[in-house]
C-alpha cells in the first residue's frame, strides 16, 4: 500500500507517517524508480502500534524502545513502559483533582459570603501550587534499583535499626494478625519491594496488590510471587480508583517521606480505602516529640502520636504496638 492508502485505512496524517519515518520508528520499502513508499502489512501493523502507544501518551522516544522490546519479545520490558505511563497518567490525574477540589472550595466559599476577595484565590491557589510541588519532590534517594538483588539477605544492613530478623518477622506477622483478612478481601501493600510483607497474605490465600517506586524490587517480587499483581507507583501518587481497597499495608517505607509528605500519602491512602477499611503501618517510629532517629538526610522517622493524631482528625480507631526500641505499629479502621 502507499502512503495515502496507509493513511486513510489507519486514520492518521501522511504527514504524521513521515513523521514516524523520520523519527526512526518505520522503514517502509521505496520503489527504486520512483522513491514512493510502500508499506506491508508488518509496516502497517508497527504503524498501529506507534499510533496505539501515542495515545496513551508515550513519548516518541520512549516508543522507540518499546518498539525494540517488543520485537525481541521482551514482555517484561514491554509491560514496564506501559506500566510507568500508567503511573505517570495517575499522577497527572491526582494533580488535576486537586485542582477542582480547589475550585469546588472556591465555589463554596462564594456560596457561603456570596463573595470571593482576591486573597483568598491568592490563598487557595498557592495552597493548590504548595501540595502539588510537595508531591512532585518525590524521587528514589535510596537506591533501591541497586539493592534490589540482595535487599532480602542485607536488610539488617539496609535498615540497622530493625536490629533482629526476629523483630523483622515479628512486626510483620503482628500487622497480618491485626488486619485479620477474610476471603474475599483485596488489600494493597503501598512499597512492596520484594514482597516480603504481601506474600504473607499471599500464602493465606488473601488477594493482594502491591506497588513501588523501584524497577528492580518489582521484578524480584515477581519472582518470588508471580502471582501478585504490581504496578509502580508511590505514596504521593498510588495508581488505583477510589475505595478500591479493603486493607492496605506498608512496612518500613513511610520514614523516607518527608513530614509535609506524609500527609498527602495519608489522603491518598484515605482515597482507595474503602469505608470500613483498615490500614497497617510498620515503620521506624518516635514515641513522641522530635522528626528523626539518625542523622541519614533520607530518613526522617514519623513522630507516632502525631501519626496516631491524623488517623483520629480522618476518623479513624486505631490501636498501635511498640516492637523494639526504633520499630512500631500503627493500625487504624476507618470508620
Amino acid at each position: 500500500m502507499k502512503i495515502n492508502e496507509v493513511a486513510k485505512k489507519l486514520n492518521i496524517s501522511a504527514r504524521a507517517i513521515r513523521f514516524y519515518e523520520e523519527k526512526g520508528l518505520i522503514s517502509p520499502e521505496k520503489q527504486k524508480e520512483n522513491a514512493y513508499r510502500i508499506f506491508n502489512e508488518k509496516d502497517i501493523l508497527r504503524l498501529q502500534t506507534i499510533i496505539a502507544l501515542r495515545e496513551i501518551g508515550i513519548p516518541i522516544q520512549e516508543i522507540k524502545k518499546v518498539l525494540s522490546n517488543m520485537e525481541q519479545k521482551d514482555q517484561r520490558e514491554v509491560k514496564h513502559y506501559l506500566d510507568l505511563q500508567r503511573a505517570t497518567m495517575y499522577t497527572q490525574w491526582i494533580e488535576l483533582k486537586q485542582q477542582l477540589d480547589t475550585i469546588d472550595e472556591m465555589m463554596d466559599r462564594l456560596n457561603d459570603n456570596s463573595s470571593l476577595e482576591l486573597e483568598e484565590i491568592f490563598e487557595l491557589a498557592e495552597g493548590s501550587k504548595r501540595l502539588s510541588t510537595i508531591r512532585k519532590q518525590w524521587s528514589d534517594q535510596w537506591g533501591f534499583d541497586q539493592l534490589a538483588p540482595s535487599f532480602d539477605q542485607r536488610i539488617l544492613d539496609v535498615f540497622p535499626e530493625i536490629k533482629q530478623t526476629e523483630h523483622y518477622e515479628q512486626s510483620l506477622n503482628t500487622a497480618v494478625e491485626w488486619i485479620s483478612p477474610n476471603k474475599g478481601e483485596v488489600g494493597l501493600d503501598i512499597g512492596v519491594g520484594t514482597g516480603n510483607f504481601a506474600g504473607k497474605f499471599v500464602s493465606k490465600s488473601i488477594k493482594i496488590k502491591g506497588i513501588d517506586q523501584s524497577k528492580e524490587m518489582l521484578k524480584q517480587c515477581h519472582i518470588k510471587y508471580p502471582q501478585l499483581e504490581t504496578k509502580l507507583g508511590n505514596f504521593l501518587a498510588v495508581p488505583f480508583s477510589n475505595n478500591e481497597f479493603d486493607f492496605v499495608i506498608s512496612s518500613f517505607t513511610y520514614h523516607h517521606l518527608k513530614d509535609e509528605q506524609k500527609m498527602l500519602a495519608l489522603e491518598e491512602v484515605h482515597r482507595i480505602l474503602k469505608p470500613h477499611g483498615r490500614v497497617c503501618i510498620v515503620d521506624f517510629m518516635l514515641k513522641d516529640g522530635g522528626t528523626s532517629l539518625s542523622n541519614e538526610k533520607n530518613k526522617q522517622y514519623t513522630n507516632r502520636s502525631v501519626l496516631l493524631k491524623q488517623l483520629h482528625n480522618k476518623d479513624y480507631i486505631t490501636i498501635h504496638q511498640q516492637i523494639n526500641e526504633f520499630i512500631h505499629i500503627v493500625y487504624g479502621v476507618r470508620r
